[in-house]
């Protein structure tokens, strides 16, 4: 299918009879051909909906505003629904922010660079100028923002400053290591995804990879969330683990913890640019 030609569907309100039919009807009866159909109901009888539908375009009869406007005043509001219909021929502008560690951020700049993730990449800020010849490599323009506690307020406002002028849609914290504030978070609900290591709060602080082999685990792993005001503890769209012994010694961790991240990280960002998440509160509906 060419992806210049995708539109998606996402729903949520209260599970009623008809909606799945209301929905697919609408879409037949404008010219879609629905090439994708997923839903779940927290309930049988007095749940939430979540829905998703992917459809192509071509034969669509109406441009798209009014389109949108027709399915609002028909199908939404006869069931209250919340729901927003995007398209894939307008790539989403990533914007990352990374420390020195450079494996998550160079995991996505170099899928973004094979085509694999489908988005435009304005910027890259940082708050170290290890990776700016790495980052430059790309052809991404890179900014070295220096972040400290005293001067976090005046590091934000730079950054922010910076992502409104690269017109981002949301960002990527690709093992950034500064906590940002609650009113930065704020500004971009839903719209920054992070990555870190599963074992929150086990291994709190410096070195986690040390602290876990101190303690001789047998599971490492890593997730991505989405960041709220409150630290690590926002929605969670993906995790993933790896079994380990104790013939892996430190520096092993650390290399199964950075495939982990990339792994975890990428296919968050792929599922966000796709579509396919729906927040519900502090947890996450993923049609993967």
């Amino acid at each position: 299918m060419n992806p210049e030609t995708i539109a998606r569907l996402l729903i949520r309100c209260d599970d009623k009879p008809g909606i799945v039919a209301a929905a697919t009807t609408f879409l037949y009866h404008h010219g879609a051909n629905i090439t994708e159909l997923d839903q779940h109901s927290t309930s049988p009888s007095d749940g939430q909906l979540f829905m998703r539908l992917e459809f192509q375009t071509p034969a669509i009869d109406l441009p798209r505003a009014a389109l949108e406007r027709a399915f609002a005043d028909t199908v939404a509001a006869q069931y209250q629904m919340n729901w927003r219909m995007s398209y894939a021929a307008d790539k989403p502008r990533l914007a990352i922010l990374v420390s020195a560690h450079d494996h998550a951020a160079m995991e996505l700049l170099w899928r973004w660079q094979r085509g694999e993730l489908r988005v435009d990449i304005p910027c890259v800020i940082s708050n170290h100028e290890a990776l700016r010849k790495a980052v430059e490599g790309f052809g991404v323009p890179f900014h070295h923002v220096p972040f400290e506690t005293a001067t976090r307020a005046e590091s934000e406002a730079a950054m922010q400053k910076l992502l409104v002028e690269a017109k981002a849609d949301f960002i990527v914290l690709a093992r950034y290591m500064r906590i940002l504030s609650g009113d930065f978070a704020a500004a971009w609900p839903s719209k920054i995804i992070n990555i870190h290591h599963s074992f929150l709060p086990a291994f709190v602080g410096a070195d986690p990879y040390r602290q876990a082999y101190e303690r001789g685990v047998k599971i490492i792993g890593a997730t991505a969330h989405y960041v709220t005001a409150d630290l690590d503890q926002g929605p969670i769209i993906e995790q993933d683990v790896a079994r380990v012994s104790h013939s892996e010694g430190i520096d092993e961790l650390r290399r199964l913890g950075r495939d982990l991240e990339r792994q975890v990280l990428a296919r968050a960002v792929r599922w966000h640019v796709e579509d396919r998440i729906i927040v519900d509160g502090n947890k996450t509906v993923v049609f993967n």
